[in-house]
């Protein structure tokens, strides 16, 4: 009888221990990083970094998506609960710089930077995603406030590029730069749509005119436009903030009002399909190769042709409703899921802080600043006489001022309107290539 009655009291006696376990792990399942619960996020990185310490982490898209969807994860939610970052695009902000910090303390090894490098350059994901943003925007937009869209945003964008041209150009004078210096090699490469499609050609445009290396013209450059799209990213998290504040100053990813300055009422939601998603994801593939192809014939940058293309296709109502609500849901599900890890990647291989170090006075700052908060401030209020919305007006005006398409993707991520993608596109390319041209041509006269 003892026996029993000392048996049932140790049962007893751990009730409790198990009951606090139990809480424990149900707070523990409760904590979450992104998505994901804090326990299985720990055992995900574990796995990912052993395998990259390892040298086991396959250096293709498997490896490469597992290293930015664990970094792009928990700096993305990281930003979204910092105390003031959070309020200027700090989901943006950290998934762009940490990973670039890491890479510049060499932190990051060999076999993470394969997978990322492979997933990034050889299978080109930055041109998936953006591909799928604007194909499935532009089909699932309203066609009355698309055609009005690109037809009014040309006026702030080149008033605000004057103006931000003129801005850097007077500030560099303050600060004793040498105006034809400051135009070259600050303002031009800030506005000029990137590195790939900016500074890159400007660089053999320069070598060719002044002589010397392209590479030494690459390594003036690229400060500028760091800094530049740093600024702007920042800029897109304030305007967002303000659109916040007075919801009429904003269309949450609208450019234009309707016509009596009423929202245009959107369709409900319907269920996603997901056979639909996967047309959606062909078409959006095909859009993009129909730029190609059309670049090869006629010269005109490739994004642009499709943008072009896609919303031609719009606005004949000849794509099947279906099809534009699947491309509308894939680009809901990669604008959603994929922003951070993206720009994590781009951060890695497209944010050379060793170069941005070498050059990065104050003064120096303080002009790049003046070219994109110009350009903002431009784009805000020449908007608001255009009858746009004047916080959207200025984020697409700033995205001029941006690292191409990395810096279009940080924009409005910062600024949560990845639905004026097709805006942003037609900004960086029209207005980097029309700053490109126009720079070569300066300079061959100046010299």
């Amino acid at each position: 009888m003892n026996t029993k009655t000392n048996l049932e009291a140790v049962t007893e006696s751990e009730l409790p221990i198990q009951n606090n376990i139990k809480s424990l792990w149900e707070k523990l399942m409760k904590a979450k990083v992104g998505v994901l619960p804090l326990p299985l996020y720990i055992v995900l990185a574990a796995i990912i970094l052993t395998a990259s310490v390892y040298n086991t982490l396959p250096a293709d898209m498997i490896g490469g998506f597992a290293v930015i969807m664990i970094l792009g994860i928990l700096l993305g939610d990281l930003g979204q609960r910092i105390p003031i970052l959070k309020e200027i695009g700090g989901p943006a902000i950290l998934a762009l710089l940490v990973p670039s910090i890491l890479v510049f303390l060499n932190v990051i090894n060999t076999s993470s930077m394969e997978a990322v490098t492979t997933l990034m350059k050889t299978s080109n994901f930055l041109y998936f995603y953006i591909s799928c943003l604007v194909v499935g925007s532009i089909l699932g937009m309203n066609r009355k406030m698309l055609i009005q869209g690109f037809t009014r945003m040309f006026v702030p964008l080149i008033v605000g590029t004057v103006l931000a041209v003129v801005a850097g150009m007077l500030v560099g004078l303050l600060f004793g730069y040498d105006l034809q210096h400051t135009f070259f090699y600050i303002v031009v490469p800030i506005i000029g749509g990137g590195i790939g499609e900016g500074i890159l050609p400007l660089s053999i445009a320069y070598s060719s005119i002044l002589g010397g290396s392209a590479e030494s013209f690459v390594s003036q450059m690229i400060p500028a436009a760091v800094i530049g799209n740093i600024f702007a990213v920042v800029s897109a998290g304030l305007m967002m903030r303000l659109g916040e504040k007075k919801k009429h100053l904003s269309g949450n990813g609208k450019l234009v009002k309707s016509e009596d300055g009423n929202e245009v009422h959107e369709e409900k939601e319907k269920v996603i399909d997901f056979s639909l998603m996967g047309a959606g994801l062909l078409i959006a593939c095909t859009f993009f190769i129909v730029g190609t192809l059309g670049q090869k014939f006629i010269g005109v940058p490739g994004p642009v042709i499709m943008i072009l293309f896609a919303t031609l296709i719009k606005c004949l109502k000849v794509m099947p409703h279906k099809m534009e609500d699947g491309a509308h849901n894939l680009y809901k599900f990669i604008s959603t899921s994929l922003t951070w890890p993206l720009m994590v990647g781009l951060g890695m291989l497209y944010i050379p802080l060793e170069d941005v170090v070498k050059i990065v006075t104050p003064a120096y700052v303080i002009v790049c600043a003046s070219v994109v908060f110009v350009m903002i401030l431009s784009g805000y209020f020449v908007g608001k006489l255009m009858k746009m919305y004047p916080v959207d007006a200025a984020i697409v005006t700033g995205c001029h001022s941006g690292l191409g398409g990395t810096g279009d993707v940080a924009i409005l991520s910062a600024s949560k309107r990845m639905a004026l993608m097709p805006f942003a596109q037609v900004a960086t390319r029209i207005g980097g290539v029309s700053t490109v041209i126009l720079a070569s041509l300066l300079l061959k006269l100046l010299s």
